[in-house]
């Protein structure tokens, strides 16, 4: 009796790929995509920097932020005061740490509720339709019909401005965006194959909501987040500034420019400092939000 040979790509069964690999092949994608980009790899380390600063506070800035020396003022950069004091003798550098402090906690509570009322505005409008769909959104363009900076001028001028109301009024005046993206990518999603498949299933909305369609957006709402902390800095400082904001003695970036002013001419490097943080915070926000995006688009990935 002959036996007959089966070859071997029938009879050897063609290896399974794992999960993982898969997975982590996408992070690696992802992350060589990032790394290209240099701009953002020096705006993380900033950042990095910036965080490291807020957490070790009280170790690098050595000094109480709030402690007056009457007979240093306005003195020069030295050993004992890292770069000088201000007009009522306190170290700059240890209120620009503190400040740092400040201003990115407000930064990112209020890019918090924004984010949250801007996905579940978007989410419920994109996924439930018609006239919810219409109320929501037309809510959304008449709330970007105000202008935010003045209405938020208002409301700290009426009910005072404390931390906890900066933090609610930025984050209350910036949802408006989130809410369109994520309803555009809400939109972009619910008609694709897997819904259709979850629904057929007998999933229920919530679940087909939060498990399949929202994640789908991450992308567009994690850029949408980084520029949102940036805005919220930028916000914060510009209130603090007008003396709406964070009050001294407690120092934010804001607050330290608007105490500045008065001594722009005979002491510029008491305004300069500030602003030189602000400014190089929101850019390096905006540059991770760009290169973020790029790294999580698939085909900016692959290139």
């Amino acid at each position: 009796m002959t036996r007959t040979a089966v070859p071997p790509s029938v009879s050897a069964a063609a290896p399974t790929p794992a999960v993982g690999r898969a997975s982590v092949t996408a992070y690696g994608l992802m992350w060589r995509a990032f790394r290209k980009n240099r701009l953002a790899l020096v705006a993380a380390g900033f950042l990095i920097a910036v965080a490291l600063l807020v957490i070790f506070a009280p170790i690098i800035a050595r000094r109480s932020p709030d402690e007056i020396d009457l007979y240093s003022q306005l003195v020069g950069p030295s050993s004992e005061h890292l770069l000088g004091t201000d007009e009522t003798g306190r170290d700059v550098w240890a209120r620009l740490v503190y400040g740092a402090r400040v201003s990115m906690a407000v930064g990112l509570l209020a890019m918090a509720i924004g984010i949250v009322i801007g996905t579940w505005v978007g989410a419920v409008a994109g996924y439930v339709g018609g006239w919810t769909d219409a109320v929501l959104m037309r809510l959304t363009d008449g709330m970007l019909v105000v202008p935010t900076f003045f209405l938020a001028l208002i409301t700290l001028a009426v009910f005072g401005p404390s931390a906890t109301n900066v933090v609610l009024v930025i984050g209350l005046t910036q949802w408006m965006v989130v809410a369109r993206v994520v309803r555009s990518e809400v939109l972009r999603t619910v008609p694709q194959e897997f819904v259709i498949a979850a629904r057929a299933l007998g999933a229920p909305d919530r679940r087909i909501l939060w498990r399949h369609v929202l994640p789908q957006a991450m992308p567009s709402i994690i850029v949408a987040a980084s520029l949102g902390v940036a805005n919220a800095i930028l916000t914060e400082s510009a209130l603090s500034f007008l003396g709406l904001g964070i009050q001294p003695p407690t120092p934010t970036w804001g607050n330290m420019l608007s105490g500045a002013q008065n001594f722009i001419w005979n002491k510029p490097d008491l305004a300069l400092y500030p602003g030189l943080m602000i400014l190089l915070a929101v850019l390096a926000f905006n540059s991770l939000g760009d290169a973020v995006r790029d790294a999580l688009d698939p085909f900016q990935a692959r290139r």
